[in-house]
């Protein structure tokens, strides 16, 4: 397990995109009345669980201490009853943050919760050891996922599209074409961003021999390029587009990489995927009616995102996916957030898969999945 878990984060922190906001999440402690108000009587049944657990009490015989382990015992059933889900600070949490409210404020059909962090590796291994029963991560990851664990998790639905854009200040980029002979500045070599545009470029009748793709290593150097020099293109996901365009002024939104990806493949063809969602087969197996009720739930909360940008960048600078709410605003309308389920899932994300693999095996775990990795 360790030596899988060791390979996963190696190959995780090689192919995923940078794209979040670190911050980190307070977790909100639930206290009930109820518990504060238990008679004697409670405090001895709450007595004899914890012997029974062989839970040493800090002050035996005090009812306050034993109306306080009882609470604190109710807290960790509920913990236990929730469908734990996990997702990256990034677009494909700002899609949740409805459910994320709601659920801390017990108006979801069922409890949940919530954990984000900044490396897919982290959710990776929480999935693997049981921890997490839903984790929203990259596509390809997805993949890798599921030949490592042995078809062990199915993807549910695609939660984000492309978030790539080619950047400028001027207005010598209007097609992929036009970018020959010129030098793209961009993060992600030998990732998914480095995949997506080679791809481009191939379907467009060019090469990186008529590009010149110069590879940094964070996206704010990306920036710090495309500040210094007027005339540099760059290549960026959201919400670093937005960050970028709201410090420069003249800096625009040349080219949506996931319009140019379905130019390419045409009516009924797959689509540019960021992120997508999976849960643990045995997860799955044993609670139907849970992911069901998940689903429908992140349909209705993507769906209100997309609607409402100004309150639903509150509650995502809140969250700390990113840091301030008017550059979530803007860039919600450009993180293609969404909710695409069944054929139409299966469809858009298969053939983006495909398209992976025939440029590197290892991006998408060695082999294609299977056709039950689609739910």
């Amino acid at each position: 397990m360790k030596r899988k878990l060791a390979w996963l984060a190696a190959m995780t922190a090689a192919m995923t995109m940078t794209f979040t906001m670190v911050s980190s999440a307070e977790e909100t402690e639930m206290i009930s009345e109820a518990a504060q108000e238990e008679n004697s009587a409670e405090s001895e049944l709450a007595q004899e669980k914890a012997d029974e657990d062989e839970i040493a009490q800090e002050t035996a015989g005090a009812e306050n201490a034993d109306a306080e382990e009882s609470e604190g015992a109710g807290e960790n059933t509920e913990s236990a009853d929730a469908v734990q889900v996990g997702s990256l600070k990034g677009p494909t949490s700002m899609g949740i943050v409805s459910l994320m409210q709601k659920a801390e404020n017990g108006e979801t059909n069922i409890p949940y919760e919530f954990t984000m962090v900044t490396a897919a590796d982290e959710l990776l291994g929480g999935v693997i050891s049981g921890e997490l029963d839903i984790a929203m991560v990259p596509a390809n990851v997805a993949s890798v996922l599921y030949n490592k664990t042995e078809g062990g998790v199915s993807v549910i639905d695609i939660n984000t599209l492309g978030v790539l854009y080619v950047v400028e200040c001027g207005d010598s980029i209007q097609s992929i074409a036009d970018l020959a002979g010129k030098t793209v500045y961009m993060t992600g070599k030998g990732q998914t961003p480095d995949y997506t545009i080679q791809y481009l470029l191939e379907q467009n009748g060019l090469s990186t021999e008529d590009v010149m793709l110069e590879y940094k290593s964070e996206p704010t150097e990306v920036v710090s390029v495309l500040s210094e020099d007027d005339t540099a293109i760059g290549l960026l996901p959201q919400p670093f587009v937005t960050a970028a365009m709201v410090q420069n002024e003249n800096l625009k939104i040349a080219l949506d990489l996931t319009e140019e990806w379905e130019k390419v493949q045409g009516e009924g063809g797959s689509s540019l995927v960021t992120g997508v969602t999976i849960a643990r087969n045995e997860f799955l197996e044993e609670n139907p009616d849970a992911v069901q009720d998940f689903l429908a739930e992140h349909e209705e909360s993507a769906a209100w995102t997309n609607e409402n940008p100004e309150e639903a960048a509150e509650l995502i600078a809140a969250q700390g996916i990113v840091a301030k709410a008017p550059i979530a605003q803007k860039a919600i309308p450009f993180c293609n957030i969404t909710c695409i389920e069944g054929e139409e899932m299966k469809t858009a994300l298969e053939g983006y898969l495909q398209v992976l693999f025939d440029m590197e095996p290892t991006s998408v775990g060695g082999q294609l999945p299977a056709e039950d990795f689609y739910y």
